[in-house]
């Protein structure tokens, strides 16, 4: 006779339940062998967290629903993702993190067959229903953890991109945007986002957007320039670009790119006297004791 769903739930269901404790002792002890990671995690908290986990796993198959999308086992996943979380910002790796769930298997399949040596059939079911079960866990913990180091990566991106693009006040009604580094589509909302907000903060006329530390000007770069300057106009306020090398002023006249209506200066103390000329203020050069 074939073993059906909900005898075979039920019979995984008491066998967990009966034998939880002892388990849970082999489990831990499983872990310390696959994994020692004492360094990130104390023992007390590794068995809560098991203890917890079978506690969630063994109510979960109690509810005679294998299906890892459905209500009962909502509980298990929240609290596998919780792990998965904490341990991504605690310095685990993936997979020692699916390893959490991956390493019950060979401790709990020992004991199952033992509990149902003398039924192969039952064996084969049971067997089979725990390995897909725990394997759906598994991957779920890793894509959980997968997820937040991405999280974790996005924010520490957009945190750097904000850091490499400060707008700094020169004088009064002057600001300068000095940018390192390569200009692509993001940093480009991020540096116009920057340089219009510390415009209307400052209530400047003049922005110099220093582009000494720009590697290369190339035609996408040249956009994204031209697209913070026009920006930056928007705003009520007037661009200066400095930086501009003998080898940056070569590429752009070779690539036929068009910043005639932009006041362009060698070197930011260049732009700087410009800006102040602009706002009527004379720049004069400290005299020489005598």
């Amino acid at each position: 006779m074939s073993v059906t769903s909900m005898d075979l739930n039920a019979r995984l269901a008491e066998y967990l339940s009966e034998n939880q404790g002892q388990i849970l002792e082999s489990w831990l002890q499983e872990m310390s062998g696959v994994t020692k990671r004492a360094d990130l995690i104390k023992s007390s908290e590794l068995r809560n967290q098991a203890k917890l986990f079978l506690n969630f796993f063994v109510t979960a198959v109690q509810s005679g629903n294998s299906n890892l999308n459905s209500a009962p086992w909502s509980s298990t996943k929240e609290m596998l993702g919780e792990i998965s979380t904490s341990r991504a910002h605690q310095g685990f790796s993936p997979s020692e993190t699916a390893t959490f769930v991956f390493s019950l298997k060979r401790p709990l399949f020992g004991r199952l067959r033992q509990e149902f040596a003398h039924d192969p059939e039952m064996l084969t079911s049971v067997l089979w229903s725990t390995t897909e079960l725990l394997d759906g866990l598994g991957l779920y913990t890793a894509e959980a953890f997968i997820k937040t180091r991405e999280d974790v990566i996005r924010r520490q991106q957009e945190e750097m991109l904000e850091l490499s693009t400060p707008v700094v006040k020169l004088w009064d009604g002057i600001v300068s945007l000095p940018l390192v580094g390569t200009l692509d589509s993001v940093r480009t909302q991020v540096v116009m986002e920057s340089l219009l907000n510390a415009i209307v903060q400052t209530n400047s006329k003049i922005a110099i957007i220093d582009i000494t530390g720009v590697p290369t000007v190339d035609t996408i770069v040249a956009q994204h320039l031209l697209k913070t300057v026009t920006a930056a106009r928007l705003m009520g306020a007037e661009c200066i670009i400095s930086g501009i090398r003998p080898q940056i002023a070569q590429t752009i006249v070779h690539l036929g790119i068009n910043l005639m209506d932009i006041t362009t200066k060698a070197t930011m103390n260049d732009a700087l006297i410009l800006a102040l000329h602009k706002l009527g203020i004379t720049s004069v050069k400290d005299r020489p004791v005598t």
